[in-house]
């Protein structure tokens, strides 16, 4: 069975070498102190590696089951949602006014990603509660917050998000859901949400669900959809709860894997809903929600790839095949660990420098979130605007690519189920698709986000990286292996967002074949930005006498291979850019 141990020290690096979190202007990260957030962290790993790696097996082996409308989560489930509950680990990020515990979302991610790693399915329960959290917390009302928030931040009732529906999913203007306006001030929802994720379960007491409808007589397509707070059962005036809503689960999907957590159909039979925010600007709210989950989703996908990594190097290690064509390193055993052979080498740093480097990119995205929200920073809420899509879109696919490259490192073992990596492959596939397909998050990234505001965050990024190389030319340690593959790549991702301005104008579709390759050229230029702050980390770490040499040197060797192995492909993608739309668009839609 798989095991999964938390990168702690990883993480540490990230928080205090990196991102200096206690030198920040940020309120409340003054109290993110080493000695604080390790005990966090170990204790979120304690949990993971002890009860929640273990059930992700059973999870994937047993999945869920529809009984007479209610949904039967796997063996195990609901007792460690209960010590996750008691940990008080799901009000970690929440606002204090209704039980969290106030700490900065970046923190939250931190131990996100522990959770995820070892049990992708059962995360997502606490995961989307979360989110249904804070979009009520950004656009409820008083006696809304006060209704639903305490028992949503303990996860004693849990949430949801209704969007797609069997005709529409990515144009959500197609909407047949439908809000009618009843004279208590609240309206009844009918219709039918598919691929509803924890949309019925037996681990909460209520379940909040947050669905998009349109309200009789408002306008057609997306500027007509409001969004509704839904709940499973009523909640008196006193908190208690009433009757059973007019909410049911029709089916369970069957799928590629998360099977541990419910995906259901549901059904709203003219359902008790109460308007979210303002009519006909459901959107609007829904994206508070969307946009964390892309985030998270984001995450999803080097976690996977981090706990599939580790697996494949316990493996390599231990696997005995071949000699080193170098010479043998297992003189007194039958064949050398297949680890010495430098093509599992070569896959086994593809995974470790992408996890790495993504995991600082999220941990920088969740630290501009805090300092957009918790200092009001205008800038920092436009530059991870920009990048939503890009921490989504990219690490989803690479995240996918890397778990399959760590199911290959075990040969024909990696293809059967009891060694447990397929799951690690099939569960992170679904990263790629929902929250917003990627090729959707390319074509958001191109056709909105570089043009947002005039440009001006994407000239933002660019200030940046061409600031970091500037204030560190002179280290000549860093400015070879680091700062000059960085310039070659930033000005691969601006010769490619000048094309789009020169030709989009003519032909749309210059852009738009080219957007998939934009966002991973895109991509790759933030990890590569990840990489030379690390790097500098690193070597500030050497030279100030850091007794761990052995992890900063190893954090050196990996970023250098990142730089001169995976950094460029931006050129590859450039090129693709480069090449319009002529030949994507050359065949009728007949001749396929």
């Amino acid at each position: 069975m798989p095991s999964y141990t938390a990168p702690v020290r990883d993480m540490q690096f990230l928080l205090h070498d990196v991102l200096k979190v206690t030198e920040t202007d940020i309120p409340g990260y003054d109290d993110l102190e080493a000695d604080f957030t390790a005990p966090v962290l170990e204790e979120a790993g304690k949990l993971a590696s002890d009860v929640l790696a273990p059930l992700n097996p059973v999870g994937d082996h047993e999945g869920c089951t529809l009984e007479n409308g209610v949904v039967r989560t796997p063996k195990g489930f609901s007792e460690a949602f209960d010590k996750l509950r008691e940990g008080g680990w799901t009000a970690l990020d929440c606002d204090p006014e209704y039980g969290g515990q106030g700490m900065p979302y970046l923190l939250g991610t931190a131990v996100g990603e522990i959770f995820v790693s070892a049990n992708m399915a059962f995360n997502m329960y606490q995961g989307l509660t979360h989110g249904a959290y804070s979009a009520i917390h950004a656009h409820g009302t008083d006696a809304q917050k006060q209704t639903y928030l305490p028992k949503m931040v303990t996860c004693e009732w849990t949430g949801t998000m209704n969007l797609t529906e069997p005709h529409c999913g990515t144009d959500l203007g197609l909407m047949r859901s439908k809000a009618e306006p009843q004279d208590d001030g609240s309206y009844r929802i009918t219709g039918q949400k598919i691929f509803i994720s924890a949309g019925e379960h037996d681990m909460a007491d209520n379940i909040i669900h947050l669905v998009l409808a349109r309200i009789t007589g408002a306008p057609a397509g997306i500027k007509g959809i409001s969004l509704f707070i839904v709940p499973k059962f009523m909640v008196n005036e006193d908190g208690s709860l009433g009757d059973r809503n007019a909410v049911t689960c029709g089916n369970l999907e069957e799928k590629m894997g998360i099977h541990g957590n419910a995906t259901c159909v549901m059904n709203y039979d003219g359902a008790t809903g109460y308007l979210l925010g303002t009519a006909d600007k459901g959107m609007r709210a829904m994206f508070t929600m969307m946009n964390e989950a892309r985030l998270g989703v984001g995450l999803q996908g080097y976690a996977q790839a981090e706990a599939a990594y580790q697996n494949a190097v316990a493996y390599a290690k231990d696997r005995l095949q071949g000699r080193d064509v170098t010479g043998a390193k297992n003189p007194d055993g039958p064949a050398d660990p297949i680890i010495v052979h430098p093509d599992i080498r070569r896959s086994l740093m593809d995974q470790k420098s992408f996890v790495e480097g993504a995991r600082a990119l999220t941990f920088w995205g969740a630290h501009l979130i805090d300092r957009a929200h918790r200092a009001g920073d205008a800038e920092a809420d436009g530059l991870i605007s920009l990048l939503t899509p890009v921490i989504k879109g990219f690490q989803t696919d690479k995240g996918f690519d890397m778990t399959v490259q760590a199911q290959q490192v075990f040969g024909g073992h990696g293809y059967i189920e009891e060694w447990g990596m397929s799951q690690f492959a099939r569960d992170a596939r679904i990263a790629m698709i929902y929250e917003g397909a990627n090729g959707v998050q390319a074509l958001d990234l191109v056709g909105r986000k570089l043009a947002l505001d005039g440009g001006k965050h994407v000239m933002a990024f660019f200030d940046l990286v061409k600031t970091f190389i500037a204030e560190n030319k002179d280290e000549e340690r860093l400015a070879k292996d680091f700062l000059d593959p960085l310039k070659a790549a930033s000005k691969d991702l601006q010769a490619a967002a000048t094309y789009f301005m020169q030709t989009a104008a003519k032909n749309p579709n210059h852009a738009l074949a080219g957007s998939t390759d934009f966002l991973h050229l895109f991509g790759h230029v933030c990890l590569g930005l990840m990489w030379a702050r690390m790097g500098k980390a690193a070597l500030e770490g050497l030279d100030a006498g850091a007794s761990e040499t052995d992890f900063l040197n190893a954090k050196l060797a990996t970023g250098r291979y990142y730089m001169a192995r995976q950094l460029p492909a931006t050129g590859m993608h450039l090129a693709r850019i480069q090449s319009g739309a002529d030949t994507v668009m050359a065949l009728e839609a007949d001749a396929f």
